[in-house]
């Protein structure tokens, strides 16, 4: 189940992000309305899931999965450039996460 909520934090997280990019410097309401709802959801599920998994292992994925999905999303949404060169880099990140996780860290 821990793991269900951290997707549904990165879910929230990317869905602030990309309102963030849409409400225009907070001059339009409902895509502002969707970025401190997006936050406080995924803070309230991040706080949720340290209950029972490592605080890094969490910071890691939550960080990596959610600059990657922005990053693509991004793009389709909005036509924002993903240099080669930074989905190279993107890829090392999420690959260094998933490592990370294999690592063998148990739930506190």
């Amino acid at each position: 189940m821990p793991w269900v909520l951290l997707g549904a934090a990165i879910a929230t997280e990317v869905a602030g992000t990309l309102a963030l990019r849409g409400s225009d410097g907070f001059t339009r309401l409902v895509p502002s309305l969707i970025v401190v709802v997006g936050y406080v959801a995924s803070f309230v599920l991040l706080a949720i899931v340290l209950k029972t998994l490592p605080v890094g292992i969490v910071y890691a994925v939550w960080s990596a999965v959610g600059v990657a999905l922005v990053a693509v999303f991004g793009k389709l949404m909005f036509g924002d450039p993903v240099p080669p060169l930074a989905v190279a880099g993107m890829v090392l990140i999420v690959g260094g996460v998933a490592l990370v996780g294999f690592s063998g860290a148990k739930p506190h």
